[in-house]
């Protein structure tokens, strides 16, 4: 075998038949997941799988949707490894396909069915933005950027909730669009 990380082109043995066609873990390019899965699903033979989350979090003092990866630097492609191993790993956005020596690990077809059960058909998990009384909020905008509050009332038809906040040493019922607040646990 040559000092290249990547198997000689052989006759897989009865020990790495498994390894045909297989789920693999592939490193990509930073910030490239995306890239990556899309220039794969391009290929025949390649299936992928990227799971994403959605989610709002607040940028400038607004509330903007955004899409990360479940795994940020890696993805799924189930390929036939003796066919597709140089393929997929040279394909845009892929910096690697993880291996440990010339071990080639592969997943079980379970592992990604669950993780697929609990993302959803799309690939993609979003994380309500809903709002319910008694949930802690932090306020956006330039007044009151930053305090919390408690919501003690939701009225959804005018998108405007009624929160409890200590203000000035006391404690002050408002009514605020619901647009200007936020869960303090999606802030990053």
């Amino acid at each position: 075998m040559s000092g290249s990380p990547y198997p000689e082109r052989v006759n897989l043995d009865s020990a790495q038949a498994h390894l045909e066609w297989a789920w693999f873990c592939l490193r990509s390019q930073q910030k490239h997941e995306q890239i990556a899965a899309n220039c794969l699903r391009q290929m025949e033979g390649v299936e992928v799988f990227n799971p994403c989350l959605r989610f709002i979090q607040p940028r400038r003092g607004k509330k903007v949707w955004i899409t990360e990866p479940l795994f940020p630097g890696y993805l799924f492609a189930r390929f036939n490894w003796h066919d597709s191993l140089y393929r997929v790993h040279y394909a845009p956005g892929v910096q690697s396909i993880v291996h440990f020596g010339n071990g080639w690990p592969t997943l079980p077809e379970h592992v990604i069915a669950e993780i697929r059960a609990a993302i959803g058909p799309a690939e993609m998990r979003v994380i309500p933005d809903e709002l319910t009384p008694g949930d802690e909020v932090e306020l956006l905008g330039e007044i009151f950027q930053g305090l919390r509050a408690i919501v003690t009332q939701v009225m959804p038809g005018r998108q405007r909730v009624a929160v409890l906040l200590d203000f000035l040493g006391r404690q002050t019922t408002m009514e605020l669009s619901a647009h200007s607040i936020i869960k303090p646990g999606l802030r990053r």
